[in-house]
């Protein structure tokens, strides 16, 4: 599978200076983990997830996790894991590619029991997602991973979701994140990515963001972001890849505050129209929490409708200009360091400090592409969209 896969050839030629590359669930974990862009979760009780998976998929989602814990009621957990094995079952058989699925469980002991249950339709499942994670909780989920996978003989990652009391309550953060680090790090293979539970944050004070307020509009959520970011997303290799916060909202209310999205990258061709499309389905906030989301080192988010996702991976694909400086800031011979003047002659690269963001900047570049020179969101957006 590719990011923009689902858009013909041409049309990617047309829009990509360097295009996304081809991955899959084999692929390395460091792939994996800056191409799960968004993350589509989906209740495990749906009857025909199968066709949904790959409905999904054609419209390009790359990831998915079907959920047995929060979106669905305590009463149908037995049935939400049987029908999650007749829905493998169905998609092994019609032998077609699916997205990197993901089942999100209440329980340990659910991985080994599911994996079993699922038998040869289990090679389609590339983890699980682990909720409430600390350090205490934490192990048993891990454990029960690595007795599934070696029942199963393939590959499993766990992605764990920071969303405890714990980590929200500074008198007990401090020593919640350096327990998570503890144990992440022991099963650091098998950790691809840790997904931030906002939602959870917010009910502990009994908050909702409205929206016309990013996630970073919360200031007590802010600041537990920006911790997780200071102690589980350092660029020093101890590092783990940290995804951005779900985003509620997806039809129309009556809005508060003027829309976000400024008029100027919108006014050639049908963009004027896209752009009333973004701001009357709520995804203008959207859009600038996506960009707020990567100022604040997180990659990827969760989602909960179809329609967030084309936009979180618009706005991951690589500006020629941020490719421009990040080729520039790794070339061999600035391996001494120093300060340059950037191709576009708009901003100083310093060879040192930069390097780290270059990197992921590149990574990222492999996996969502880069886009040609005069190439912006608003038309990977409208390609997206109309294909």
């Amino acid at each position: 599978m590719r990011h923009f896969g689902h858009i013909p050839p041409a049309e990617r030629a047309r829009l990509f200076h360097q295009e996304p590359c081809d991955f899959g669930a084999e692929s390395p974990a460091r792939t994996l983990a800056a191409a799960l862009g968004a993350t589509l979760y989906s209740p495990a009780t749906r009857p025909k997830l199968a066709d949904d998976v790959l409905k999904q998929a054609a419209r390009g989602v790359v990831s998915m996790v079907l959920c047995l814990e929060d979106s669905i009621d305590d009463a149908e957990v037995v049935d939400g894991e049987a029908n999650l094995v007749r829905q493998f079952t169905d998609l092994d058989a019609r032998g077609v590619e699916v997205p990197l699925l993901f089942i999100r469980v209440r329980t340990p002991d659910q991985i080994p029991d599911l994996v079993r249950r699922l038998g040869p339709s289990g090679r389609l499942l590339s983890g699980f997602v682990l909720p409430k994670f600390t350090e205490e909780r934490g192990v048993p989920f891990l454990e029960a991973l690595v007795t599934a996978e070696a029942a199963g003989g393939r590959r499993l990652f766990a992605m764990p979701v920071l969303e405890s009391p714990e980590l929200l309550h500074l008198e007990t953060r401090t020593e919640a994140l350096t327990g998570i680090a503890r144990t992440i790090d022991k099963y650091r293979d098998r950790v691809l990515a840790l997904r931030l539970g906002v939602t959870d944050f917010c009910s502990a004070y009994g908050l909702r963001r409205s929206p016309d307020m990013t996630a970073y509009d919360v200031r007590i959520v802010t600041s537990v972001i920006a911790d997780v970011v200071n102690v589980l997303g350092r660029s020093d290799g101890t590092g783990f890849t940290i995804t951005g916060p779900v985003w509620e909202y997806f039809r129309s209310q009556e809005r508060m505050f003027k829309p976000q999205l400024r008029r100027s990258p919108f006014l050639e061709g049908r963009a004027e129209e896209l752009r009333t499309a973004l701001i009357e389905h709520d995804l203008d906030g959207l859009l600038r929490e996506i960009e707020l989301d990567r100022a604040n080192g997180l990659m990827g988010k969760t989602c909960i409708h179809p329609s967030h996702v084309l936009p979180v991976h618009a706005l991951s694909v690589v500006s020629h200009e941020e490719f421009s400086d990040a080729q520039d800031i790794l070339r061999p011979e600035r391996g001494g360091g120093g300060v340059l003047r950037s191709a576009y002659t708009n901003k100083m690269n310093e060879v040192k400090p930069h390097r780290a963001w270059a990197e992921r900047t590149l990574l990222r570049a492999e996996v969502f592409g880069v886009a040609k020179e005069d190439i912006g969101f608003v038309e990977l957006l409208a390609a997206g969209l109309t294909d």
